[in-house]
């Protein structure tokens, strides 16, 4: 049997939760390791706060919707993302992993808002609509500083890791 869209939308809702809390553990992760980097840091740290703060509104929604974020869902996204930050750190150049692996998941992010954002279009579901248009920006911004900026913190690694006595991995 199918679901009603409001079922749909409130599955994804809570994709979306989890979808936050894992980008929430990586960046943390990734940003407890970084030393020699310190604008994608400070970015990073931004952004983290954001993401934070989408995971608050998406719960409000679901509380809204009489439903709630998955604790299993959740908490398997936790262990997934610790674990692929574990692996990342073992890399000698885990700062530009990190980068590549931070540009896809915004990417994703902004799909996964888009298609909700349509889905709750379709079903009238007016205020989701309006929670996507108010995140799908600040996932955009992250994604655009990224790519903005990933030149020149390739650079960076690149100069740190022919230098004597540096580390260039973090």
């Amino acid at each position: 049997m199918s679901k009603t869209p409001t079922e749909r939308i409130i599955q994804w809702l809570r994709d979306a939760h989890t979808m936050e809390t894992e980008a929430e553990t990586m960046l943390k992760a990734m940003s407890s390791r970084i030393e020699h980097y310190p604008d994608l840091k400070q970015r990073i740290d931004r952004h983290i706060e954001e993401t934070r703060g989408q995971a608050q509104r998406i719960e409000a929604r679901l509380k809204a919707l009489d439903s709630s974020p998955s604790a299993a869902k959740d908490m398997m996204a936790n262990v997934m993302a610790a674990m692929h930050a574990g692996g990342n750190a073992m890399m000698s150049d885990e700062v530009v992993k990190g980068l590549g692996i931070s540009y896809a998941f915004e990417h994703m992010e902004i799909a996964s808002y888009r298609n909700l954002m349509f889905a709750a279009e379709a079903a009238g579901d007016t205020a989701t609509v309006q929670l996507c248009r108010d995140i799908l920006p600040e996932e955009e911004a992250m994604a655009a500083w990224l790519l903005e900026h990933q030149q020149s913190l390739m650079h960076q690694f690149l100069a740190r890791d022919q230098a004597e006595d540096t580390t260039a991995k973090r």
